[in-house]
């Protein structure tokens, strides 16, 4: 009999399909280079790849403007590459999550084209309009800084955006909508596929005429019914919330099924924003903050929610850029973050690369791609920011620092492509590569394996309860998790400097220590310990 909950034991891996691995030269990643890669993923040890959009596009947000949700875009590959990674991903016991853009289409979609052509279109209102001038504003603006409504004189109406006005919204309101929706889902399911990523969830059920861009009234009556409709067990999902707080995590992820299976939540990504600033306004992180973000999901999800777990993903920087050390200590900074994370109540995410512990690329100003950064440099270029600030907060937090090409290996262009890359790779490939890190039992590689492996062995890690320690130092990160049968220790050095730990660990076994079996009472630097108690 299946286990219902085996997402609680998984760990999944994001592929960015672009970036990953091209099988004919073109430059861009595709499905058969995924399914060329699983036997790589199978050693690595995860249980199921959440593959980023593929359908049909024209790709002017890299895949999250669908114009097709039932057939694969060409630069991916086939629907019938689709359905043999499937298949061959089941053979390596793994399943595949698909990301599922529900929020909006692209304005190629054929339901749009004919929104736009008439207002008596059947599908006019499967999107959201007004009577409106093209010179009205209504003091809404769009996630990527233009307004939130787009004219088309054909009609004379204004159709609304939470994103691009290549992307208009989808009128979740409409039941036809939905049921549309639904039932592609299911089609999907039909073809093998083990679970979905939802992107920007709390937009669903949105009213901008009431002021609702976010979590609106009608949001999680809509998560329930798309639930019952489209999601049996044991399908694994995943909603993407920015706006996600405890208590709404709560009703995301009710142990009963009725919503979601998790979300991802992003208050401990958003500390080391300047305070009340933009995303791209850069300030120190705050570990002893970190801490308690961390600590207050963790114990208030337990026994009535889920956490996911992550550091990365295709829209966030590299984390050992971020929070870790590009330098000497870049290895040891990556496994540190590893172990912190993985010790942890959830189902971990891993971003490619970032078993590899790959880092943030240094791009030219005007070699940006990402729509999000490319308006940002717009928009600040005209504010009077100079090309320097800008740069830097490009490096910090741009999308495309996630999105270079995967480093399999030091031969040219890093093993991704024989073609042009359609990024360019980040020129630190010949020293952080897949192939030099398998096998070398130190490197970040061989990390992330062990704990996936550990965490396949001993119910501590899905079960233990989780306490704090050492909440008011700075410089060490460090947490019990306790059952009645098991208990686990881990202690880990933020820092680049050597500190005492005041932490002890009598009567524990080290199961992974990042500097070997050393049990001093000294932390290296960014140095962490694994510690178990039981049977």
């Amino acid at each position: 009999m299946e286990n219902n909950n085996w997402w609680k034991r998984a760990v999944i891996y994001q592929v960015y399909p672009r970036s990953f691995a091209d099988s004919n030269g073109d430059g861009i990643g595709d499905l058969p280079g995924v399914i060329s890669k699983l036997d790589y993923l199978k050693t690595l040890g995860i249980d199921a790849i959440w593959l980023s959009p593929v359908y049909r596009s024209p790709q002017y947000d890299n895949g999250y403007d669908i114009s097709d949700y039932r057939d694969v875009d060409p630069l991916f590959g086939t629907l019938a590459d689709l359905d043999r990674l499937i298949a061959e991903a089941k053979t390596r016991g793994i399943r595949i999550i698909l990301d599922l853009v529900l929020n909006h289409t692209s304005d190629e979609h054929p339901w749009f084209l004919s929104a736009k052509q008439s207002r008596e279109s059947p599908y006019h209102d499967y999107y959201i309009w007004r009577d409106a001038a093209p010179d009205e504003a209504d003091g809404q603006a769009a996630d990527f800084g233009a307004g939130a409504w787009q004219y088309v004189p054909e009609i004379r109406q204004s159709y609304y955006y939470q994103f691009s006005h290549r992307q208009p919204d989808l009128n979740w309101a409409n039941p036809k909508v939905r049921q549309e929706l639904y039932d592609m889902i299911r089609w999907w399911t039909s073809r093998g596929v083990g679970g979905y990523r939802l992107d920007v969830v709390d937009h669903l059920g949105k009213d901008p005429f009431a002021g609702y861009t976010i979590n609106g009234p009608h949001l999680h009556e809509f998560v329930r019914e798309m639930s019952a409709a489209a999601f049996p067990a044991p399908l694994v999902t995943v909603g993407e919330a920015w706006s996600a707080t405890i208590e709404r995590a709560k009703r995301y992820a009710n142990p009963d099924g009725s919503e979601l299976s998790m979300v991802f939540q992003f208050e401990h990504l958003l500390l080391d924003k300047a305070e009340g600033g933009e995303k791209w306004d850069l300030a120190p992180l705050p570990v002893n903050k970190l801490k308690q973000v961390f600590a207050r999901w963790q114990t208030l999800l337990h026994g009535c929610g889920w956490n996911s777990l992550f550091w990365e993903n295709h829209d966030l920087p590299r984390i050992v850029s971020r929070w870790g050390d590009e330098g000497e200590f870049r290895e040891a900074s990556a496994k540190m973050l590893a172990v912190l994370l993985f010790g942890m109540e959830g189902t971990p995410y891993l971003y490619e690369g970032q078993e590899l512990g790959m880092t943030n690329r240094r791009f030219a100003l005007d070699d940006y791609q990402d729509v999000e950064t490319l308006d940002m440099i717009r928009t600040r270029r005209a504010k009077g920011y100079s090309d320097a600030e800008i740069l830097r907060s490009a490096y910090g937090r741009s999308r495309d620092n996630a999105r270079t090409p995967m480093q399999w290996d030091a031969s040219e262009n890093a093993g991704f492509t024989t073609g042009t890359p359609w990024l360019p790779v980040n020129d630190n490939y010949k020293e952080i590569n897949a192939a030099e890190q398998i096998g070398r039992g130190d490197s970040v590689f061989e990390c992330y394996r062990k704990l996936i492996a550990l965490r396949k062995t001993y119910p501590v890690f899905e079960e233990g309860a989780f306490t704090l320690l050492e909440p008011e130092n700075d410089a060490l990160f460090a947490y019990k998790r306790e059952t009645e049968a098991e208990a686990l220790l881990v202690v880990c050095n933020f820092t680049s400097k050597e500190i005492e730990n005041p932490v002890p660990a009598e009567g524990m076994t080290l199961l992974l220590g990042t500097y070997g079996d050393d049990q001093s009472e000294t932390l290296r630097p960014y140095e962490a310990r694994l510690y178990r108690k039981g049977d």
